[in-house]
C-alpha cells in the first residue's frame, strides 16, 4: 500500500519538505509536469510557490498544447503564456508536442486503443506530477489524474481522450457529444498508460497535489 504524506502549509518550504519526506532521489534529467494556466486564469500553481522547488531539482517544466481554441493552442502562444505567468523565470519550459507526438499502448482499454503523448516526454529520466486540485466541468475532478492524462497528451492526444477514442482531430472532437463517464474513463485509461510506460522504461515518477484554491459552497 502506498504511503500518502500531508501538510497543512502551502509554502515553497513545505513543498520542498513534503518531497523530501518521500525519501526518493530522482535521477537524471527531471521533468516537472504542471499546468501553466490559461491566459487570465487564476487557479494554476504560481511561479513563486513552485519555483524554488523546481529549481532545487534543476527541473524542466513540461506541458503540451491544448485541443480547445485559446492562448495555448500553438507552441509560440503557449510559451508566451508560460512566460507571462512566470514559469520561464526559474526553469526551461518544454512544450512536449512542439515537434509531434508519440503513440504508447493502452492495455485493456474500454475506449482507447492507444495514447498519444508529447514526443519530448522521452527526453527525461524522471518525472514529478505536480498538480493543483480542483473541480472540472467535464472530468468532475482534476489534479494528478488529469495532469497525467490530458496534461501529458499531445494536442491530438487530448482530442482522442476527449472524444473517448473516436477522433484525433481537435476540430472534430468537440462536434459530437459523448457521455461524461466515457471521457472520465478515457482519462483513467490514458493516465494508466503513462504510468505503465514510465515503469516499463525503468524510470521514476512522484506525485504531489496542492490544494491551494478550494472553495466551500453551502447551498440551502
Amino acid at each position: 500500500m502506498a504511503k500518502v504524506y500531508f501538510t497543512k502549509e502551502i509554502t515553497p518550504e513545505s513543498l520542498d519538505r513534503i518531497y523530501k519526506a518521500l525519501g526518493v532521489s530522482l535521477p537524471g534529467k527531471i521533468g516537472v509536469k504542471v499546468s501553466t494556466g490559461e491566459a487570465g486564469a487564476k487557479g494554476y500553481l504560481k511561479a513563486d510557490l513552485i519555483g524554488p522547488f523546481v529549481k532545487s531539482l534543476n527541473g524542466t517544466i513540461l506541458e503540451c498544447n491544448t485541443a480547445y481554441p485559446g492562448e495555448r493552442t500553438s507552441t509560440k502562444a503557449h510559451r508566451k503564456v508560460a512566460e507571462d505567468h512566470g514559469f520561464s523565470s526559474f526553469a526551461e519550459v518544454d512544450i512536449m508536442d512542439e515537434h509531434g507526438d508519440k503513440k504508447i499502448p493502452v492495455r485493456n482499454g474500454k475506449h482507447l486503443k492507444f495514447d498519444l503523448i508529447g514526443k519530448n516526454f522521452d527526453n527525461y529520466d524522471s518525472y514529478v506530477n505536480l498538480a493543483h486540485a480542483k473541480g472540472h466541468v467535464m472530468g468532475g475532478f482534476g489534479a494528478n489524474l488529469k495532469n497525467q492524462s490530458i496534461g501529458i497528451a499531445s494536442r491530438h492526444g487530448k482530442a482522442y481522450i476527449h472524444s473517448a477514442g473516436h477522433t484525433k482531430s481537435p476540430l472534430l472532437c468537440w462536434r459530437d457529444k459523448h457521455e461524461q463517464i466515457d471521457f472520465i474513463e478515457s482519462m483513467a485509461e490514458a493516465a494508466t498508460a503513462v504510468a505503465d510506460y514510465i515503469k516499463e522504461q525503468g524510470k521514476q515518477i512522484v506525485y504531489i497535489t496542492v490544494m491551494n484554491a478550494i472553495l466551500n459552497k453551502v447551498t440551502q
